[in-house]
């Protein structure tokens, strides 16, 4: 940001050319103002803001000398800090038809440094917005302005700036940066405003999809208003999908509910990844984690012994839950396809208890059955407001990703 500052202040120094040979302009108003101008290229601004005064200071200027004076002022004043004796020179010529649409960009890209080199972080935000107003594209200022909306504390303005931002890399095909997005969650924890949260904490996930990611988004989703509690079990699932499940507590709760939803393949599939991973079989606990593996095997015994007969009883039920219940079972087994077809009669049956629950688990049997496209169009149909709309959401996210 200095590097462009002065930068800009060199070039409006050099712009006005030797001030010698401007038109109409005398030796005793000509004579500072170059030495004014020499002094700014020499970075001695406080000097050269001394030479301007003395050429202000001719009785009967012109209004072309007047206009020369307030322009080198601007640039003296903006290399000395004196920001408010820039910012009034630049008010007081910039209406001129002299000055270009570029030269104009260039003031008040420096008058906004000059306002945040001093940390006067409202008035630097004013002028950044200006310059865009003004026209101006840089990337540079684009970055300043969001850097002194976060300073000056307009997180408002802040989230308003990086959401458009992220949405446009999103459209040219860029990869958002991290850093942007972990500012835009920063600045929505600010705000509390829980749309941009989810917003930026499902951008990082889908772009950067780190543990800590998922851990923080699963773990503001269970907190989230309205939130079922039936559905802690789902969460589980993609938390361990994700990766970002890794107490011993977890894995304990997640077999525990698995086996009490009829689903003991499954509770298989999370006892078994534990003791992979060191969550469970280890530790002042190790012989409880083994009975509830014991627990575990147990129950896949009566579940494969009873399987048939319960079948036939969910066939002849009048709504489908049942059937849903045991395809998805199989669909942890790795029978996807045999799965597949029961969820789909039971949700044929219709009378389901939590239609969209049904949906979701489809879509999370297809992803396991390596059906990613066909997970991807069921998740969009789970319009759930209890939480099961969400999860979907972050399934897709997690579903897109993997593919």
């Amino acid at each position: 940001m200095r590097r462009v500052a002065a930068s800009g202040l060199l070039v409006l120094a050099l712009s006005i050319g030797s001030v010698q040979a401007q038109d109409a302009l005398r030796a005793e108003v000509g004579k500072p103002l170059q030495a004014a101008q020499d002094l700014i290229k020499a970075g001695k601004y406080k000097e050269a803001l001394l030479k301007v005064r003395d050429a202000d200071a001719v009785p009967n200027k012109t209004a072309n000398e007047s206009f020369t004076i307030e322009r080198m002022r601007l640039a003296a004043a903006s290399g000395a800090g004196e920001v408010e004796t820039a910012a009034k020179s630049f008010e007081a010529i910039s209406a001129s038809p002299k000055i270009t649409a570029p030269d104009k960009l260039r003031m008040i890209e420096s008058i906004a440094g000059s306002y945040y080199r001093a940390k006067d972080y409202p008035r630097a935000m004013q002028w950044y917005q200006r310059y865009f107003k003004e026209g101006g594209t840089s990337a540079a200022n684009r970055n300043l302005l969001i850097q002194t909306q976060y300073l000056g504390g307009d997180f408002s303005g802040v989230a308003r700036e990086l959401t458009a931002e992220i949405q446009a890399d999103e459209k040219a095909g860029t990869l958002p940066a991290e850093d942007r997005l972990k500012m835009l969650l920063n600045a929505a924890v600010k705000l509390g405003d829980n749309g941009a949260n989810v917003f930026a904490m499902e951008k990082l996930v889908t772009y950067y999809p780190k543990k800590e990611y998922w851990t923080d988004l699963l773990s503001r989703l269970q907190r989230k208003p309205g939130f079922s509690d039936r559905l802690v079990l789902d969460t589980f699932r993609l938390s361990l999908a994700t990766g970002s499940m890794s107490s011993t507590a977890d894995y304990m709760e997640m077999a525990q509910l698995a086996l009490q939803a009829g689903l003991p393949l499954e509770g298989k599939q999370v006892v078994d990844k534990g003791f992979a991973v060191g969550a469970l079989g280890v530790g002042a606990e190790a012989e409880r984690h083994k009975r509830l593996r014991d627990l575990v095997i147990k129950k896949l015994g009566e579940d494969e012994a009873a399987r048939a007969d319960n079948q036939k009883q969910a066939a002849a039920d009048k709504d489908g839950s049942a059937l849903v219940n045991i395809g998805f079972n199989l669909a942890f087994g790795g029978q996807g396809l045999a799965g597949l077809a029961l969820m789909q009669q039971g949700i044929a049956k219709g009378n389901l208890k939590h239609a969209d629950d049904a949906k979701l688990h489809v879509a999370i049997a297809q992803m396991m059955a390596g059906d990613t496209a066909k997970a991807q169009a069921t998740f969009k149909t789970v319009s759930g407001a209890d939480g099961t709309a969400d999860l979907a959401r972050l399934w897709a996210l997690y579903a897109r990703r993997k593919g």
